[in-house]
């Protein structure tokens, strides 16, 4: 699989990453561990989790195949902190002691002495950046944390956050910001795209298949199987289930006919190349499911392909996005 450097760092990472939202949860160990091993045999590097998901089992699952599965040091490991896990005064948010106290978390759960990549589940109004990102370069001098990144900031937050990184001496530079993109969500290309080509910042996009539906299995019901069927999760998936999303759905599937391959593999090639882009984060329920992903390495779209499918999933730009002539 190739490999891309994560924002201007020397950090490099498969262009593709796996993702453990539902590891701990509807993801049992054994299939975790045929995941983790499918994916770094075919090259993949970048292992993305957070101390949220699954309440903290996702890390401790991850935690418990490292060394077993793959080497430790052959893994970019990334995790995230800021999501609220107890009522506690350290249960959450952007506070240093929050901060500090889930980084000593997610490092016990993961079993391991440092996280390759710590990232800001969001931004937190209720406290001073200043705070927020002076414990993020406490984290990264102390070694616990070797690159830092940013999830789900707006375009201004991302620059503000690296402007402030940028003019503090000894600050830990900003390498990557987490968030939603896909054919179906290409909001962050208003502010965000711009803000992270102007300061250096790699995006990682999650939910790059558009939450489940770019892979045409929606189209005509809800597979008892899949997340939009799930209590949970069904909620998640409808955001994406519109006749607009159904346009752009058809569009893959019909690029995907034509190049004799999947629609999830269109799907995920699109994002993955993309402007600014380094590894779209994919989820998976079992190894097929993520052999599909991973088949989309072998994939280019062509020109034209790829001319009908911005066009089909256009963002309207206005002022002062689109600058006036």
């Amino acid at each position: 699989m190739e490999q891309r450097h994560l924002g201007r760092s020397g950090l490099r990472v498969s262009r593709t990453g796996l993702g453990t939202l539902t590891w701990g949860d509807t993801t049992d160990a054994d299939t975790a561990a045929s995941l983790l091993t499918a994916f770094t045999e075919a090259g993949g590097t970048l292992v993305d989790t957070a101390d949220i998901y699954a309440d903290g089992e996702a890390e401790t699952l991850l935690g418990s195949l490292l060394d077993d599965i793959v080497p430790r040091d052959h893994v970019v490991l990334a995790t995230k902190a800021v999501a609220r896990r107890h009522d506690g005064p350290f249960g959450g948010g952007a506070s240093r002691g929050a901060l500090l106290t889930a980084l000593e978390g997610s490092l016990r759960r993961l079993d391991t002495d440092h996280i390759d990549l710590w990232q800001l589940h969001a931004w937190d109004d209720t406290v001073p950046l200043d705070e927020t990102l002076a414990a993020v370069d406490a984290a990264v001098r102390s070694g616990k944390a070797r690159y830092a990144g940013i999830s789900n900031y707006s375009g201004w937050q991302t620059a503000t956050a690296a402007t402030r990184q940028a003019h503090v001496a000894g600050a830990a530079q900003l390498v990557s910001t987490q968030v939603e993109y896909s054919l179906l969500e290409r909001g962050i290309e208003r502010e965000v795209v711009p803000a992270c080509a102007h300061h250096g910042i790699g995006l990682l996009p999650w939910a790059p298949l558009g939450r489940g539906v770019l892979t045409g299995k929606y189209r005509t019901n809800t597979p008892a199987d899949s997340r939009g069927a799930s209590a949970v999760y069904a909620p998640y998936v409808e955001r994406h289930r519109t006749d607009r999303a159904a346009r752009i759905v058809q569009a893959v599937v019909t690029a995907a006919d034509g190049l004799g391959t999947s629609p999830l593999a269109v799907a995920l090639a699109w994002v993955r190349d993309r402007p600014g882009v380094v590894a779209p984060i994919v989820g998976a329920r079992d190894t097929a499911q993520l052999r599909g992903s991973l088949a989309a390495e072998e994939l280019t779209l062509p020109t034209a392909i790829r001319a009908a499918l911005d066009d089909v999933s256009d963002l309207a730009l206005g002022y002062p996005e689109r600058h006036l002539p």
